[in-house]
């Protein structure tokens, strides 16, 4: 879907659909690989806590909950992000880049949309709920990264990951040692392959003045993503040894590694588009683990 380029006192601003269209484009409706990204890690808690399908209405609140937080979470990040994204050849049309969606309005759909994922939690156990105020903290606070830290990407993992020990609360009413073994290999994941991301802005950040791992890795970036996802494998496989994860995950394992592998192939150049190639791939290597689990357990 094409959107014009905002003009104060056009037809376009005037329209609801517009509008309407608009505020989707700013919480990513029409990209939803950030989605999927959160979805896996919340999936993988959540059939290893149930041991199985978890219960239907927990699935249901955190499948919707993946949507609403990520939603929020790009609204913040623009919002935080509307001095830099003006700068950025990929982001210079969101929304508030182009003046389209006032900050205002911004912090109305985020509060919106967060207290909607709220009222979610709420349906659950008091332990649940106490960790969705940390959650909400995390959201909240990793758009401002990037101006004072070069591992915005290690935030934005312990706040994309945050659902697993949420997930690990719900079904079972503790958070084991489990669920924070596998809360660290996501974060390590998400370091990964929001490097790949990064490595796609890194001219434009370096003259913003904007910091990421992309920047601080330099031209030793493809070492140290060889580095980041060796111990994504790793934090894995010790996950599967913990778990007590049969054949089923272990093939799952081995697809994800190949498709790491391909990543690289991808990315070798360091071109723009291969980089967010490899981005995107990261997709498939988060459904090849949760196939592995969810066979496990199917399978029994």
């Amino acid at each position: 879907m094409a959107y014009e380029r905002y003009e104060p006192g056009s037809a376009a601003d005037r329209g609801w659909r517009w509008r309407l269209g608009q505020y989707w484009k700013l919480v990513r409706g029409d990209r939803p690989i950030g989605v999927l990204l959160l979805l896996w890690p919340t999936w993988w808690a959540l059939w290893l806590a149930a041991e199985g399908v978890p219960d239907p209405w927990t699935l249901f609140v955190f499948t919707a909950g993946v949507w609403l937080t990520r939603s929020a979470g790009c609204v913040i990040n623009d919002y935080a992000d509307r001095w830099l994204d003006p700068k950025v050849e990929r982001t210079r049309d969101r929304p508030l880049a182009t003046g389209a969606v006032s900050g205002r309005e911004a912090l109305a759909v985020f509060a919106v949309l967060m207290l909607v994922a709220f009222a979610l939690v709420l349906t659950l156990n008091g332990l649940t709920i106490l960790l969705s105020i940390g959650g909400l903290f995390l959201a909240a606070t990793y758009p401002y990264l990037k101006r004072y830290t070069y591992l915005p990407q290690v935030y934005l993992g312990m706040a994309f990951g945050w659902g697993i020990p949420m997930a690990f609360a719900a079904v079972r009413g503790e958070v084991p040692a489990l669920a924070w073994l596998l809360y660290c290999a996501n974060i390590l994941w998400a370091t990964a392959y929001d490097t790949w991301y990064a490595m796609v802005d890194r001219e434009d950040d370096i003259r913003a003045g904007s910091k990421s791992t992309a920047i601080l890795f330099g031209d030793l970036d493809l070492v140290a993503q060889g580095v980041l996802y060796a111990l994504v494998l790793l934090a894995l496989a010790l996950v599967g040894r913990q778990a007590g994860l049969g054949l089923p995950y272990w093939i799952g394992l081995g697809v994800a590694t190949a498709l790491v592998v391909q990543e690289f192939v991808m990315a070798r150049h360091r071109e723009r588009a291969a980089c967010f190639r490899a981005f995107l791939h990261n997709n498939w290597v988060g459904a090849a683990v949760f196939a592995g689990i969810a066979l496990h357990y199917g399978l029994r």
